[in-house]
C-alpha cells in the first residue's frame, strides 16, 4: 500500500485537497490529512472546516511515498511559512521521493529551491513563484519526482496522474471510469 500525506494549512483550497484524497484512497493508497497548524480542525479558503487525521508534529514521514500540497489562499502562504514542512519537502526530495502541488502551492516548492531546471505549472499569475522552473501551461506537469497542476479545474487529472505514478496507468484508467471522468 502506498502512503501519501496531504498537508492542510488554514485557507487551503478544499477541492484541491479532497479530490486527491478521495481518488487516491479509491486506488488503495493510505492517505493521511496532516494539519500544519496546532489543531486538527483546519478551515478551507471557502469556509469548509476539515478535521485532519494528524498534526504535523505527530507524524513520522519516513515511509511516505508522496507528499501533496493543495493550493488556495492564504493556505499556500501558510504552507510556505511552515519551516518544518519546508525542511521535510527538501529532505523528501533529496531522497528522490515524490512531491506534488496544485494551484498556487507549486510556489512553495519554488520557495524551497526544488524547481531549479524543472518543468512546472501553477495557477495563472503565480509563475513568478516558480523560482528556477521552466514554466508550462499544461493542466498537469510531471518532471522527475515532482508533479504540479494549475487549480480546482485540474484537480481530477492531477489526482489521476498521481495514481498513475503510484499504481500504473491501468489503475488510473479504472478510477477515471469508476467516477465517469471522460476527457
Amino acid at each position: 500500500m502506498k502512503k501519501v500525506s496531504i498537508f492542510l494549512a488554514d485557507g487551503f483550497e478544499e477541492v484541491e485537497a479532497l479530490t486527491p484524497t478521495d481518488l487516491l484512497r479509491r486506488a488503495g493508497a493510505e492517505v493521511t490529512l496532516v494539519s500544519t497548524g496546532d489543531k486538527k480542525e483546519v478551515a478551507g479558503s471557502n469556509g469548509i472546516v476539515i478535521t485532519a487525521d494528524h498534526l504535523f508534529a505527530e507524524m513520522d514521514f519516513t515511509e511516505m511515498d508522496l507528499l501533496v500540497l493543495p493550493g488556495g489562499m492564504p493556505g499556500t502562504l501558510n504552507l510556505k511559512a511552515c519551516e518544518p514542512l519546508l525542511g521535510l519537502l527538501k529532505e523528501h526530495h533529496a531522497k528522490d521521493r515524490r512531491l506534488a502541488a496544485i494551484c498556487a502551492a507549486p510556489t512553495v516548492l519554488g520557495h524551497a529551491g526544488l524547481l531549479n531546471g524543472k518543468k512546472a505549472t501553477c495557477y495563472p499569475g503565480c509563475e513568478d513563484g516558480l523560482i528556477g522552473a521552466i514554466c508550462e501551461t499544461a493542466p498537469v506537469v510531471t518532471d522527475g519526482v515532482i508533479t504540479t497542476s494549475r487549480g480546482v479545474g485540474t484537480a481530477i487529472p492531477f489526482a489521476l496522474s498521481l495514481i498513475a505514478q503510484l499504481y500504473g496507468q491501468e489503475k488510473a484508467d479504472e478510477i477515471a471510469k469508476s467516477i465517469v471522468y471522460e476527457v
